[in-house]
């Protein structure tokens, strides 16, 4: 049903894109669908101004509605949740995992090898 209603939409979508470009404007816009009241014209100047604007409000309206849909579709009738809430972490390969931290354990003592201090000794100047 979603997906049907999806390919709706978009066709939709771009209906109103060209109908919209039809449209005679004041201005810059492609100005098709006016103009030229011939004797071979169907429509006289008015009248394809009228159809294009019953037009674009038909498809105004059936976009609104299809987007209403296919919202009330994606929130009631999926699972719930986010994607990144479905989605699995990934496994850590065995060679590479961290050692987990000693817990209530001792620091390992280190031999004192070379003579070496215990503590590191701090230069003094004198």
């Amino acid at each position: 049903m979603q997906t049907v209603l999806l390919v709706i939409h978009l066709f939709v979508a771009l209906a109103l894109i060209g109908v919209i470009l039809l449209q005679r404007s004041e201005g810059g816009a492609l100005g098709i669908g006016g103009g030229n009241g011939g004797a071979g014209s169907i429509f006289s100047a008015r009248g394809v101004g009228n159809a294009l604007t019953r037009a674009t409000a038909f498809l105004a309206v059936a976009f609104f509605v299809t987007s209403i849909a296919l919202t009330v579709l994606a929130t009631r009738g999926g699972v719930g949740g986010s994607a990144f809430d479905k989605a699995t972490p990934a496994a850590q390969p065995a060679g590479n995992a961290p050692a987990a931290p000693a817990t209530n354990e001792a620091a390992p003592v280190l031999p004192n090898l070379g003579g070496q201090p215990q503590t590191p000794s701090v230069p003094t100047n004198q």
